[in-house]
């Protein structure tokens, strides 16, 4: 699923996210929890301000981001 990150412009541009967009719906990070690099990918799993836990990849060849895991918050 595609979606919009904006993030901290550090050294590269896909660096730090700071808040995902679905629409009109914008969830900030309050947490970076891990990162890690894939071959052709940059891989965040960040925790939303909605409590719930993200993971999103960037792909710098097509310079887009993607949505690869959803956990909702545990209740």
């Amino acid at each position: 699923m595609r979606v919009e990150v904006e993030c901290y412009a550090g050294s590269r541009a896909e660096e730090t996210p700071r808040a995902l967009r679905f629409g009109e719906r914008r969830v900030a990070v309050v947490e970076v929890i891990d990162r890690w690099l894939g071959p052709d990918h940059r891989y965040f799993k960040v925790l939303g301000d909605d409590g719930a836990t993200y993971v999103v990849r960037y792909d710098a060849e097509l310079d887009g981001w993607e949505l690869s895991l959803y956990e909702p918050r545990a209740v």
